[in-house]
């Protein structure tokens, strides 16, 4: 398609401020942001949100405890700083977590694994998690389901259900003015005088006084659109694959497993009956779109685990895996491991600076990400507000209480709901979860039941809330009720999603 056959006007209005280019957490997180300044955005993701890398991470909001050793500490100083106001302002979907390590012989040595976490416990300045210290790992609570190893340490940190943090920002920004528009593409765009002309994949032509390439894998390609653009260096695509197998271990404690290659390997409660196992580095190469785990991970991830854990896990034991590409900014370190995490932020050329390509970074970072790229946009945009993030709840996010109160009054709210529901929910929708139940006084006032707890009310909430147009949409990244109901329940929401003629895609996923 020529660009001269792009010629129909954006329904929303043609002119904005910012054009945003990809619904991962990135994209979204600085959508809400310059929303919130008063500027007039534009979100376009091709996929729905979350679809690719920023629903495949760990699930950690962590400072990145490995990269003290790689003197990283500007990275993790900031990170951990950016953990606490996360937990802040979403306090019922970012939870605190603690993490052992046992002290496994030929690993690192124990006083410098302690000189680590005493850095790590302080360098992110204060915390309302609990320190470090030593533990006893034989016969304690902490040692379940281990070997026989004697002693290790335990510190804090936290867990998000990654995509839902996406979905919230973007809901942020949408009711602070911003414009997103999932299953929509960009196909490309040209400078013309003050302006970018872009063209999308609907037959649409908007028009943005600055672009924001959050692309993630096809940050590069989105710059081979734009004839206008600078050629920046392709970035590091790195695949990080995880499984998940039945739950190894009680407690809802994590740990943090030495490898002999010096990396780390996380196992983690998931979902009630699981646990999550990963990540892996690994150079990747083709097409980003759906990455899928390969034989050597997975024999990696469990050898990982049957280092430490008494019942070994096998290949066969897999019930479910996921892999990312992570676009990291090409630094020149030979091994994919060793790629800096931190994210590079790019200007466009001196002719036409006014596009701003990202690589890189953590979920944990995306807040404090989306304040340096409206800081560097500033000049080419109108006066906007000043930094709002850093204490505003995201949508749920105002519990009038603890965390445990809150569960309380959901549970006695709606007393009908059975308490693994009523919990998830509430994790789920925060303070907005009466958005979903409303003023039901039974279960069957929720509507056609799907089962694993999945209700038609939910399912209307986030077809008409929450861009949510496919089962798997709903399943793997709204709920995370996929790892439960399987093909039978997503066979059978699917057949209700056709019926209520909600739109699907049928265009493949690019960026996210």
């Amino acid at each position: 398609m020529s660009w001269e056959s792009f010629v129909a006007v954006d329904a929303q209005g043609a002119d904005y401020d910012l054009l945003i280019i990809g619904g991962g957490i990135n994209g979204t997180g600085i959508a809400r942001d310059a929303a919130g300044r008063g500027l007039k955005v534009l979100l376009v993701e091709r996929d729905d949100l979350a679809s690719h890398t920023s629903s495949s991470s760990t699930k950690l909001i962590h400072g990145g405890l490995r990269y003290l050793e790689m003197y990283k500490f500007r990275l993790v100083r900031e990170s951990l700083a950016e953990r606490e106001k996360l937990l802040d302002i979403a306090p019922h979907l970012i939870s605190p977590m603690r993490f052992v390590m046992p002290l496994a012989k030929g690993m690192r040595p124990a006083w410098l694994i302690r000189l680590g976490l005493l850095m790590y416990d302080r360098i992110g300045g204060r915390s309302r998690l609990p320190r470090s210290h030593g533990v006893r790992l034989i016969g304690t609570r902490w040692g379940a389901g281990l070997k026989p190893i004697e002693r290790g340490f335990v510190y804090s940190d936290g867990w998000v259900d990654d995509a839902r943090l996406v979905v919230l920002n973007a809901l942020d920004a949408k009711e602070r003015g911003a414009t997103i528009r999932t299953r929509t593409a960009f196909v490309g765009a040209r400078r013309e005088t003050d302006r970018w002309t872009a063209q999308l994949g609907d037959g649409s032509s908007v028009t943005a006084r600055a672009i924001v390439n959050t692309a993630g894998p096809w940050v590069g390609q989105v710059l081979q659109d734009m004839p206008d653009a600078r050629a920046e260096r392709p970035p590091r695509l790195v695949k990080g694959s995880h499984i998940v197998v039945l739950r190894m271990f009680d407690g809802d404690h994590a740990y943090i497993l030495q490898n002999d290659d010096k990396r780390i390997i996380f196992a983690i409660p998931y979902e009630g009956d699981f646990t999550l196992i990963g990540t892996t580095d690994k150079a990747f190469e083709g097409d980003p779109t759906n990455p899928m785990i390969d034989a050597d991970e997975t024999d990696y991830l469990c050898a990982s685990v049957n280092r430490y854990f008494a019942k070994p896990i096998t290949p066969a034991d897999v019930v479910s895996s996921y892999s990312g590409v992570r676009p990291l900014f090409d630094d020149g370190a030979d091994n994919a491991s060793e790629v800096t995490r931190d994210y590079v932020l790019r200007l466009g050329t001196d002719q036409s600076p006014q596009l701003l390509s990202t690589f890189g970074g953590k979920i944990t970072t995306y807040r404090r990400l989306a304040e340096h790229a409206l800081a560097l946009l500033a000049p080419f945009l109108p006066a906007m507000g000043v930094a709002w993030t850093d204490n505003a709840p995201l949508p749920g996010g105002n519990l009038p209480g603890s965390l445990d109160q809150f569960l309380a009054s959901v549970r006695s709210r709606w007393p009908f709901l059975p308490a693994q529901m009523a919990d998830r929910m509430a994790h789920a929708y925060g303070t907005r979860i009466d958005r979903v139940l409303g003023t039901a006084s039974s279960i069957a006032d929720l509507g056609e039941p799907f089962g694993e707890g999945l209700f038609a009310a939910e399912v209307i909430y986030l077809a008409d809330q929450e861009w949510a147009q496919t089962a798997a949409d709903i399943l793997d990244r709204r709920t995370k009720l996929g790892m439960h109901g399987g093909e039978p329940l997503a066979r059978k929401l699917e057949a209700y999603l056709d019926a209520r003629k909600i739109r699907k895609s049928t265009v493949a996923s690019v960026p996210g």
